[in-house]
C-alpha cells in the first residue's frame, strides 16, 4: 500500500488539499449544469502568487475558442503587489486552458451542434499544488426556472428553520 505523500492528513479518505480560490455562484443560478469538466491553466509566476493569496475573480468570466484553443476570457487576478513593475502581468489576459483533445472535441461538440455554452464554476488548487479551473456545459435557464430556482430554495431554508424551531 502507499504511503501517504508528505505526511497529509487524510480527510475522509481523500487528500485535504483541494483550495477554493474562487467560486461563480451565478452560474448555478442562471445556468443548468450538464456534464463537469476539470481543466489546467497556463499562468504567470505573479498570477499563481495571486491566486495562493486567494485573490481572483470569475463571475463575470466565459470561456471562449482563439486559435483553435479554449481560453478563459475576462477573468480577473489582479496583479501581485510584492513583485517589481517589470514582472507584473496583465489582470484580464486571455488565459489558455489545458484539455485532452478527447474532451476538447466533446466540449466544441456541444457548443456547435447542440446550443450549450461553457462556463467556469470554480478555481482551486489541486492534491499536487497545480490551478486548476472546473468548468461546465450548460444550458441557459429561462426567467420562470429561476424563479423555481429561487422558491426551491427559500422553501428548503423555511422548512430547515421551522424543523430546527419545533424539534
Amino acid at each position: 500500500m502507499a504511503k501517504n505523500p508528505a505526511g497529509k492528513k487524510k480527510k475522509g479518505g481523500l487528500l485535504s488539499t483541494d483550495v477554493t480560490v474562487a467560486d461563480n455562484k451565478r452560474a448555478r443560478f442562471d445556468y443548468a449544469l450538464e456534464d463537469k469538466f476539470e481543466a489546467g491553466l497556463v499562468l504567470v509566476g505573479t498570477e499563481v502568487k495571486s491566486l495562493r493569496h486567494g485573490q481572483c475573480m470569475v463571475a463575470e468570466s466565459h470561456i471562449g475558442e482563439k486559435d483553435g484553443t479554449l481560453h478563459l476570457l475576462n477573468a480577473h487576478i489582479p496583479e501581485y503587489q510584492q513583485a517589481s513593475q517589470l514582472l507584473q502581468h496583465e489582470p484580464r489576459r486571455p488565459r489558455k486552458l489545458l484539455f485532452k483533445k478527447r474532451e476538447h472535441d466533446k466540449l466544441m461538440g456541444a457548443v456547435s451542434r447542440d446550443g450549450y455554452t461553457i462556463v467556469p464554476l470554480r478555481v482551486y488548487f489541486d492534491k499536487r499544488g497545480l490551478a486548476k479551473l472546473e468548468l461546465a456545459l450548460a444550458k441557459g435557464k429561462k426567467q420562470h426556472d429561476k424563479r423555481e430556482t429561487e422558491k426551491k430554495r427559500d422553501w428548503n431554508r423555511d422548512k430547515q428553520r421551522i424543523l430546527r424551531d419545533r424539534g
